[in-house]
């Protein structure tokens, strides 16, 4: 058998769906435990873990001088994470970031990006070091308090989790993206973070409305406003998903003449400063914030955003009310307690089990220490306890060093030391053994027994645990007292009990118009009421006038299109008519086959007759025809070959119908339904497909029924023979009605 074959009999055979599943599943795994989501004893990621443990065996205390952080990265990919150099620098700068994080990690030197979202200098410019925080969080890393494992290539040796009593998790956050799962932790203040673990450590069933009494709710690096109630905050935190609104912080400031303008001094968490400056800006240009004249963005090192109305008349409170439901100014932040739990797996916790965890993870860090010490202490006084034996002995011990050839199995044997004693005693130097160093080792000998049986009792008192605990995190809570600069609360509550209820309508100058649209749909508006049949106005090549009626700037502008949608625009919207203006179908989305069947200003109180092609229609009312949205609303239900073609206001008593069957037919009004939407019913019949209707005009009896052309009005004496009931034919035009079938000119 050839070589080939025995390699061929050697392929193991799998299922592609298997395989693909394995290889994905691990993949999901490594994503989720090894990358996106922090841990809930130390809320850190991997990544954050090895930057700092680098950083410490690299001395880069908050003591230390400043070091290039290209110096961290490569220790980092060198020795803990082999990623990519931009994952470890990106990770880096985050911890370094006061808007990113409430409390940094990191003390950075140089350009580590700002709010703007403007990106940090390269690693090769930058330095760096840690912080007290960070420090904190590793403190007595060296003292067995959590376990080792070895790095990448086996060469050292890196901490599974940290052990620092410093709620990072809860006080700097997070936020990932996994494999079909994400994390999304707010900020909090560490003064209420420790008063809250203070709580659960001596009531470990402690109510979700009993813990965040203590701990109030998120607070963010870039402060503003968290308007939630306190059950909206209850309730996220017991469960430990759902969204908080936060708001931008602002100041009133008035100016001269009684006017003023608004200066945001916060914005919410996690925006970029510049984008919602382009956001507020590109809907003053869009017209969407009529309320609005300008933004200015006055930022140095603080934010600053100067705000200016439109007018004086509007009130402060209305106008922010109009920033905070049309822009980012007010924000949804939505929390996931997504995290890695102590047994390795993700889930997502309530703040309860996050406080318990973590004390959990205290206590054990607090054993570890204490055996740790304990250790430490039994061999002191072993060697301590060998020491005094020379002292009591010297003269025979000096004899037995000079005399004996096997001075160390002499020692012990007589002495009865061990062999750590002996080591000790025969490393002793001459100048040591004085009186007063005697006195010294008996004096350190019982502090070390006094220090070793209170750290038995310790060991086996839950209580002391706990109090031990608090005097931590008590530590922790003074260091960051709210009244420091760093630990204040930069979030403030403040419950919202009444929204405000902003019609932006009212506040638009009341202003004669006149709407100027086009037959190819562009439309525009100029100032005033001009002269209707003596219009100057400029078309594009090809482009002519379609209708032009007087408006005002308050006005709803309808359009009403052959697919039976209605269509509202602000008159207050409208370009001007400086130009050509701008296109409908860029305004609202009506199809380019669709054709614009009449634009009006819409009167809610009226009424309105709608006709199709083939002489079906129905009547629906001003209110009905009032659309919300850029798609429109579908009042009149057409299809390709009977499309709507008429909107004429309901004037009248009677109405007229003419068609291109040369047929006049008139019926009393109340004949035609009233409908909010529907296809309609016939209101002049026509035999022939092709033939449909033209014009359709609403009149008085008692005035008469007449048409208007070039020449003048034309009443008709009689019109018995024209009358007839809906649906009908009707009789043919009487003599001199126009050649259009038009009512009017």
């Amino acid at each position: 058998m050839s070589k080939s074959t025995d390699f061929v009999e050697r392929i193991d055979s799998q299922q592609l769906s298997e395989a693909i599943s394995e290889r994905y599943l691990s993949y999901a795994v490594s994503t989720i435990v090894s990358r996106a989501l922090p841990d809930v004893r130390d809320g850190l990621k991997p990544v954050h873990r090895r930057i700092l443990f680098s950083m410490l065996r690299q001395k880069l205390s908050p003591a230390a001088a400043f070091r290039k952080c290209a110096t961290v990265v490569g220790d980092v990919l060198g020795h803990y994470h082999p990623h990519g150099d931009s994952s470890v620098y990106d990770a880096m700068v985050r911890l370094a970031q006061d808007f990113s994080v409430r409390y940094p990690l990191i003390d950075g030197q140089g350009n580590f990006g700002n709010i703007d979202g403007d990106p940090q200098a390269a690693y090769r410019y930058t330095e760096s070091k840690m912080t007290d925080a960070a420090m904190l969080i590793m403190e007595g890393i060296d003292e067995d308090s959590v376990d080792m494992m070895p790095n990448f290539d086996g060469t050292t040796v890196e901490p599974t989790v940290m052990p620092g009593a410093f709620p990072n998790l809860l006080a700097n956050g997070g936020m990932g993206i996994a494999v079909g799962m994400a994390t999304n932790i707010p900020t909090h203040n560490v003064a209420e973070v420790c008063d809250a673990l203070n709580l659960v450590v001596d009531r470990p069933d402690a109510t979700t409305a009993q813990i965040m009494k203590k701990l109030v709710g998120p607070d963010f690096p870039t402060g503003g406003v968290l308007i939630d109630n306190f059950d909206t905050i209850c309730k996220n935190y017991d469960t430990g998903r759902g969204a908080f609104r936060i708001r931008a912080r602002y100041e009133i400031e008035n100016l001269e003449r009684g006017g003023y303008q608004i200066a945001i001094t916060e914005i919410p968490y996690g925006l970029i400063k510049s984008k919602l400056v382009e956001q507020i800006a590109g809907l003053i240009d869009a017209k969407k914030l009529p309320l609005v004249d300008d933004i200015v963005d006055e930022s140095t090192t603080d934010v600053r955003i100067v705000i200016t109305p439109k007018t004086r008349n509007v009130p402060p409170e209305k106008l922010m009310a109009h920033l905070f439901a049309m822009t980012d100014l007010e924000y949804k932040f939505n929390m996931n307690f997504n995290v890695i739990d102590s047994n390795g797996a993700p889930r997502v916790m309530g703040i309860g089990d996050v406080l318990r965890e973590f004390i959990a993870h205290q206590k054990k860090v607090l054993v570890r220490r204490t055996n740790w010490r304990l250790g430490n202490i039994t061999r002191r006084l072993e060697i301590l306890g060998g020491l005094l034996i020379v002292y009591l002995n010297l003269d025979r011990v000096i004899e037995i060093i000079r005399t004996e050839d096997d001075a160390k199995a002499v020692l012990m044997a007589e002495f009865k030391l061990s062999e750590v004693q002996v080591e000790a005693i025969l490393n002793t130097r001459l100048r040591s053994l004085r009186k007063l160093e005697e006195m010294e080792i008996r004096r350190e000998d019982a502090e070390l027994k006094k220090e070793q049986k209170d750290l038995q009792d310790l060991l086996a008192s839950p209580e002391m645990q706990n109090n031990q605990l608090k005097a931590w995190f008590n530590d922790i809570k003074k260091r960051y007292d709210k009244k420091t600069a760093l630990g204040r609360r930069r979030t403030t509550w403040a419950e919202q009990t009444e929204e405000i209820v902003v019609n932006a309508d009212e506040f638009i100058e009341k202003e004669p118009i006149t709407v100027i649209l086009s037959t190819m749909g562009w439309i525009r508006a100029a100032k005033g009421h001009l002269d209707l049949n003596n219009l100057d106005m400029k078309f594009k090549e090809g482009d002519e006038l379609q209708s032009a009626f007087h408006a005002m700037s308050t006005d709803k502008i309808n359009i009403f299109a052959s697919n039976g949608k209605m269509f509202t625009l602000n008159a207050n919207d409208l370009p001007s008519a400086r130009g050509f203006g701008e296109s409908v179908r860029m305004m609202v989305d009506i199809g380019a086959d669709e054709n614009i069947v009449r634009a009006f200003v819409l009167d809610t109180a009226a009424k309105y007759l709608l006709v199709a092609r083939h002489g079906t229609g129905f009547i629906v009312s001003g209110e009905n025809c009032l659309a919300q949205t850029k798609n429109g609303k579908q009042i009149m239900n057409v299809d390709d070959k009977n499309p709507a073609i008429l909107c004429v206001n309901v004037a009248g008593d009677m109405v007229a119908f003419s068609g291109s069957n040369d047929k006049l037919l008139i019926f009393p009004a109340n004949e035609i339904p009233e409908m909010s939407r529907g296809k309609g019913v016939i209101l002049q019949k026509y035999n022939a497909e092709r033939t449909y209707t033209i014009d359709a005009m609403f009149f008085n009896a008692a005035d008469g029924f007449g048409w208007t052309t070039g020449r003048g009005t034309t009443k008709l004496d009689d019109t018995q023979p024209w009358m007839g009931k809906r649906a009908t034919q009707g009789r043919t035009i009487p003599v001199g009605f126009p050649r259009s079938g038009k009512f009017g000119k």
